[in-house]
């Protein structure tokens, strides 16, 4: 994403021209990123960029909505969880919540959701929104709750796309889940990786190797992570699934729906229409 350039300011009187320094650049790479950097460059980078995240999708998550992904698939309609009227009296966990958009409706079901995310601002959010919802600041990887706390879990484009070990976090998802619950997570289709991140015709032309798991980072000056997605294939996701002890359920490719004529970042209605841009995982704890 091209961010805005900053231009000296001109003087209107005998003042000199003050010339303000254009915000830094961070380098875009392929290297390895381990589990501490992935975590401590992500939670900087929403720290950073939640507010600007909350104006420009804020509208097209609601306050009180369930959407899975850019698609605009609602949990109203896939009922991927299960039947709305089965969600009351339910302990949810949603992991990478946000501003808990999704645990609010979960609320609104008579469920009893919680909602964690890594980054402080993402939260600082949810408080503004307001809602009977339980905010919990941590780290997927690490959950802070004790085995069996949860009917259910969810993870709508959170933490997954963005560790180094996906596996943790399904054991660890696996570990505070009952025995039958259910953990439903969506992540950016993993053919995605093999495209240009561009929502207009250039994203259409492959320009990488799927099967190239090398993250994707950017960093600073000094080469420190600032931000950090890890790729994995279709494949991988299934068995990272079950080696996290989950009984794979369903992989729903939510397809672009006529109504839907936003662009979000790669995201595009003439993308949607020809290539998958969201993969969603359903999963059960026997």
């Amino acid at each position: 994403m091209t961010r805005p350039r900053r231009v000296g300011r001109k003087s209107t009187t005998r003042e000199p021209i003050i010339q303000e320094p254009e915000p830094f650049e961070p380098e875009a790479t392929r290297r390895d990123a381990d589990l501490i950097e992935s975590s401590r460059a992500n939670r900087g980078w929403w720290d950073r960029n939640a507010d600007d995240y909350q104006i420009e999708h804020g509208t097209f998550l609601g306050d009180d909505r369930f959407v899975w992904c850019p698609e605009g698939l609602d949990e109203v309609e896939a009922e991927l969880l299960g039947p709305p009227e089965d969600l009351k009296g339910k302990d949810v966990l949603e992991i990478g919540a946000g501003a808990a958009q999704c645990s609010r409706w979960l609320a609104g079901q008579g469920a009893r959701p919680v909602a964690l995310d890594l980054s402080h601002r993402q939260l600082q959010h949810a408080l503004r929104i307001g809602g009977p919802v339980p905010l919990v600041e941590a780290d997927a990887s690490a959950l802070p709750f004790a085995d069996g706390s949860f009917d259910l879990a969810c993870s709508a484009y959170g933490a997954l796309p963005f560790v180094a070990d996906p596996v943790l976090v399904l054991r660890e998802v696996h570990r505070v889940l009952r025995p039958g619950g259910r953990f439903v997570f969506s992540v950016t289709h993993p053919v995605r990786w093999a495209f240009p991140d561009e929502p207009g015709p250039e994203g259409l032309s492959v320009s990488a190797s799927y099967f190239d798991r090398t993250p994707y980072v950017e960093q600073d000056e000094e080469g420190r992570a600032v931000y950090v997605e890890h790729h994995r294939t279709l494949g991988d996701r299934v068995r990272d699934v079950v080696a996290g002890g989950f009984r794979l359920v369903d992989v729903v490719e939510p397809e672009w729906p006529a109504w839907n004529t936003q662009e979000w970042g790669g995201w595009s209605p003439l993308r949607g229409n020809l290539i998958p841009g969201t993969a969603i995982f359903v999963c059960e704890r026997d």
